[in-house]
């Protein structure tokens, strides 16, 4: 029973040292890197893959990896990753009509806000500065003459 247990381990010891991924030649180490500073998680948004632990981050990672591994170029393996999942796995994706939302949008929410922002200010201001009527001026000065007794 025991030689049993040993021998299954062994196995699961030799399936997952196979399953490791191939590690980065030293001549393309500083390529892995670049490239992985330069896509995008797309879990995480805000991280690049290199920086994400997301399960799918890994998975490009090891994409990346297997890619360079086999000889590709910088370009191939940019070119797949966007085939793949589109402008918005760059990290920096490049001004086309379909991501100019991704460039200028938070610039054009952000001047709507302020024109927003001065619409409510300009109407705040004239309702400050609107005189009172003889009906909402006779009202105030009986309140008055009642708290000054």
């Amino acid at each position: 029973m025991q030689r049993s247990g040993c021998i299954i381990a062994g196995l699961l010891f030799c399936v997952t040292a196979m399953a490791r991924p191939v590690a980065v030649a030293p001549e393309h180490e500083d390529r892995y890197h670049s490239l992985l500073d330069e896509l995008r998680c797309l879990v995480c948004q805000n991280q690049t893959i290199a920086e994400s632990n997301a399960d799918l981050a890994k998975d490009l990672r090891a994409e990346v990896r297997k890619m360079l591994h086999d000889g590709a170029a910088d370009s191939e393996i940019i070119e797949f990753m966007v085939n793949r999942y589109g402008d918005f796995v760059l990290y920096r994706p490049p001004v086309r009509p379909r991501t100019l939302l991704l460039w200028f949008g938070p610039f054009v929410f952000l001047i709507i806000a302020f024109l927003v922002l001065a619409r409510v200010l300009k109407k705040q201001q004239k309702v400050g500065n609107a005189p009172l009527t003889e009906d909402e001026q006779a009202k105030v000065d009986s309140i008055l003459d009642r708290t000054e007794e």
